[in-house]
């Protein structure tokens, strides 16, 4: 009798077998006298199509939804059945006693392993091995303390809901609006609320007014100031610089050009920074995205290569920035591993000679911990070599933050000089460093490096000469369009989208997805249409913003998601009960397909690229009344979105008694330029050739303009 050992990917399962000393093959799987190892290919199960249930389904029509099932079904997945087929004959196989779930140590990795378990029918005991690293010696740890399975019933259940709670969401919300606006749209619980923020920044920056304001800045001859005025804002006293009337900064200029000025007053303030957090996943695919333009799915795949492969830093998938107390001992191991890297050797140096590591409570802090802790190097001697150079990026960062957080604070200077000439006031700040601390270990481009700004030595009542002063014209700027990292920021906090003050408090331990799904729901929008990369910015298309002005707000506010969310977590602590959750999405399903029935919204969509039958059938140009698409039959050239209420139709025969047949090169013509000048035409009461214009309007009249005799 032998366990059986199910890992999720065949790279995981083949390090487990070193470790365990299975060194024979089968089709599909390791072993020895002990173990049998195999591996799932990410997924191996998946909930079956609407159609499974009933075929009526197949077809998209508003009177079948909603669409619940009582029972929601699951099946293998097509392309990789044959590995599911190989698992199911070992887990009903009398060989085998029991098995260890040894897939990823989270909420997919249980779901993965649970819906094999489940579609097999197998009742077999099982226990859970859950590792934070893949190194030989975390793998040996974890087989050594492997737990019950069934303490892990929870976060399977989590995982059940979350699955099943996308599916009828996305099932039911994309039919009903696809069938309402005739054109395929894709909505989800967590990708529509996501694009929504995307959305509402498009349209700050479309009604952004550009204004202009003026700046003065005098020269004291040792130092410079830059004119400003205490304005109030509410409860607060702000420095306001900016001088909306150009003829006022002109003024000033004048004003104080060669006069004599005295210093007010000088302020000096030590500061100190405390070393960074540790990384967790979304503050790593942040970094990266800003320092190396990589995209949140481009460092996910990074990392985890470095996790499983590389083996050189900790379980990726997190969400904590924390360490547990039982990590305490093995923070100098890992420090003396970097030491004996070129690289790192000055700055790990530091940390393992030190008498006492400062382990506070912002590295080590178990009330903050998840399912992992935070991301961090492991004790294997890093092949920093054996790297490609995106490889040694994202670990460069990682090693780096380790190091850091064991590290002085940042201590700087600042001055602050307010210097008054002719009754006008100009501020001078200044920062001197007084110990870089954690900063030594800041890798930092040409562009990010900033140079100390020291002031002269003076005092109150010290007088200078007022050599000169300088008007700048300058134009206020709309807010930038979201990039990965901003936006990755948005989804991990959407409690600020939220103006209920209580369930803003609740937000901050959700967010819009998890540290593991945020990079695929930014790919998915991308794939769908909704928003397209320009440079680092993310830019939303025209079906993406009418999208959000269709969809109920409740499928589009990071409020409800947000509950989702939480309520998920909730289930995973046991505080929540399953069917009080799916409740909550039936009857939130019911909403959706209610509101789709009866709304009244007149947007209307582009078309698509004609698909099926319609396929052959050329687009002959752009509809003037709704940006649909052009097509022909056998009367006219229509619009592809009469369904929806265009009403844009060029009639064949609309002008024979004018002796002109309209084919499609007429169409085509008229259409790009809304025109056509000096057209032959037969006079229809003389037959007398003549030659006009012929204009159309919006719902595709023609009309002739200028008929003239030849």
């Amino acid at each position: 009798m032998r366990k059986l050992v199910i890992a999720e990917k065949p790279s995981v399962a083949r390090d487990i077998a070193k470790v365990l000393k299975c060194s024979r093959n089968g089709n599909g799987y390791l072993f020895n006298d002990e173990y049998i190892i195999s591996w799932a290919v990410g997924h191996l199960v998946t909930l079956c199509e609407p159609e499974e249930y009933d075929v009526r389904y197949k077809k998209w029509k508003m009177e079948t939804l909603p669409i619940i099932p009582e029972n929601i079904r699951i099946k293998a997945i097509k392309n990789t059945i044959d590995q599911y087929k190989i698992l199911e004959k070992m887990l009903k196989s009398d060989d085998i006693e029991s098995l260890i779930c040894a897939t990823d140590s989270g909420r997919e990795g249980e779901l993965i392993f649970r819906y094999i378990y489940e579609l097999s029918g197998c009742s077999k005991p099982f226990q859970r091995l859950w590792i934070s690293s893949m190194t030989a010696q975390a793998i040996k740890e974890g087989f050594d303390n492997l737990k019950d399975g069934r303490e892990y019933d929870n976060l399977y259940h989590s995982a059940k809901c979350r699955s099943e709670a996308d599916w009828l969401v996305g099932i039911n919300a994309s039919r009903a609006f696809t069938i309402k606006y005739n054109t395929l749209l894709s909505i989800g619980r967590v990708q529509t609320p996501t694009l929504a923020i995307i959305a509402a920044r498009q349209k700050e920056i479309d009604s952004f007014v550009v204004s202009e304001y003026w700046e003065v800045q005098a020269d004291f001859g040792e130092y410079k100031g830059q004119w400003f005025e205490i304005k109030t804002e509410g409860d607060k006293k702000v420095e306001e610089t900016k001088i909306l009337d150009k003829a006022r900064a002109n003024e000033i200029a004048k004003k104080v050009k060669g006069q004599q000025a005295t210093v007010k007053s000088v302020e000096c303030e030590e500061k100190k920074n405390p070393p960074p957090l540790l990384y967790d996943l979304t503050e790593l695919q942040r970094d990266c995205n800003r320092k190396f333009g990589f995209s949140a799915q481009q460092t996910l795949s990074i990392v985890q290569d470095l996790y499983e492969k590389r083996k050189m830093v900790t379980y990726p998938r997190t969400d904590s920035r924390y360490l547990s107390d039982d990590m305490i001992p093995k923070l100098k191991i890992i420090a003396g591993k970097l030491m004996g890297t070129e690289v790192y050797n000055k700055y790990a140096s530091y940390v393992v000679n030190l008498p006492k590591l400062p382990v506070t409570k912002r590295i080590v802090d178990n009330s903050k911990l998840s399912d992992h802790h935070a991301i961090i190097p492991t004790e294997v001697n890093p092949k920093i070599n054996a790297l490609s150079d995106a490889e040694f990026k994202v670990y460069d960062l990682i090693a780096r933050r380790f190091l850091q957080v064991f590290y002085p604070y940042y201590v700087y200077n600042t001055t602050k000089i307010v210097t008054e000439c002719q009754s006008e006031q100009f501020v001078t700040r200044g920062t001197t460093v007084v110990d870089k601390g954690w900063t030594e270990l800041n890798v930092k481009s040409e562009k990010e490096k900033k140079t100390e700004e020291v002031l002269p030595d003076v005092k109150a009542d010290d007088t200078f000469d007022t050599k000169g002063a300088k008007v700048s014209a300058k134009k206020t700027k709309p807010p930038q369009s979201y990039n990965e990292a901003s936006l990755l920021s948005a989804m991990e906090n959407a409690g600020r989208f939220v103006e209920d003050e209580a369930l803003k408090e609740q937000l901050k331990e959700s967010g819009l997805g998890t540290p593991a799904t945020r990079a695929s729901i930014i790919e998915r929008l991308i794939k769908v249409g909704y928003i397209v990369r320009k440079g680092k910015s993310l830019i939303p298309t025209e079906k993406g913003m009418k999208l959000i002005e269709i969809v109920p707000v409740e499928l589009k506010s990071p409020e409800t998601t947000g509950k989702w969310e939480k309520g998920l977590t909730s289930i995973a602590k046991g505080k929540m009960d399953t069917e009080k959750f799916m409740g909550s999405i039936k009857r939130y399903v019911n909403y959706i397909i209610n509101t789709a029935n009866t709304d009244k919204c007149k947007v209307i969509f582009a078309a698509e690229k004609p698909r099926g039958k319609r396929a052959g059938n050329a687009i002959l140009g752009v509809c003037p009344n709704c940006k649909g698409h052009i097509l022909e039959n056998s009367k006219g050239y229509f619009c592809s979105n009469w369904k929806q209420g265009c009403k844009f139709t060029i009639w064949k025969n609309a002008l024979e008694n004018y002796g002109v047949a309209i084919d499609s090169e007429f169409v085509k013509s008229i259409l790009e330029k809304g025109n056509i000048e000096n057209l032959n035409v037969h006079k229809p009461d003389t037959q007398e050739e003549c030659i006009c214009n012929v204009s159309i309007n919006n719902t595709g009249r023609l009309e002739i303009n200028n008929l003239k005799k030849v």
